[in-house]
């Protein structure tokens, strides 16, 4: 037998890295090209096979990525979700009133998501959709955390002492999710404007 060249592994990593790399490009397009579909037809109606068909892929090479269409709404709801909280800064450094100002203006500059998030939800309104008591969940824990921070703003004297803080809580993401509404419906209709109206009516103790 001929003289065997020696072999070594040391490109194997980096094809890896660079197969993984490319894996995770592809992964976020589908999940860009998703926010796009469900955003128009709702996850419901939202065809695999079209968001497939946007990135190059067979609808069996996304569930290479993706298992199935519950998993891939997941990863969109988890970005939009990384992405409000981005916005909204660090609790540490923000009253609740300064944090939903700056995501309702976050809003207005994703239209995309903006419309996903609220054709989901009024999907999830209906009790047999999969969604609907993972929603109904993600509104009571919004509620309550609200409500604490209303109280400390009460406490702080930034937040009238005559409203009833569950009570403000629920209409706080009341008035985000329908200006929302109005919004994708007309786009000339001031998002952060009209929030910062609510707020000074509502919440803002008498000058």
């Amino acid at each position: 037998m001929g003289e065997r060249m020696p072999m070594t592994d040391a490109p194997a990593p980096r094809a890896r890295r660079g197969s993984y790399a490319k894996g995770q490009q592809t992964r976020q397009r589908i999940v860009d090209e998703a926010v796009v579909v469900f955003g128009r037809s709702g996850v419901t109606a939202g065809s695999l096979r079209e968001v497939a068909s946007r990135v190059g892929l067979t609808p069996a090479g996304l569930m290479h990525h993706f298992a199935s269409k519950e998993e891939l709404f997941a990863e969109v709801l988890r970005q939009r979700d990384e992405r409000v909280r981005a916005a909204a800064g660090d609790p540490h450094e923000h009253t609740l009133v300064e944090q939903m100002q700056k995501v309702v203006a976050h809003n207005a500059t994703t239209r995309g998501l903006t419309s996903l998030y609220t054709l989901v939800v009024a999907e999830a309104g209906d009790p047999a959709h999969p969604s609907h008591e993972a929603f109904a969940e993600r509104y009571r824990h919004g509620a309550e955390t609200a409500a604490d921070l209303l109280r400390a703003g009460q406490a702080a004297g930034e937040v009238r002492a005559d409203i009833d803080p569950e009570h403000a809580a629920r209409l706080l993401s009341a008035v985000m999710d329908g200006l929302q509404q109005q919004w994708l419906l007309d786009d000339s209709v001031d998002m952060p404007a009209l929030f910062a109206e609510f707020v000074r009516g509502y919440l803002r103790p008498p000058a």
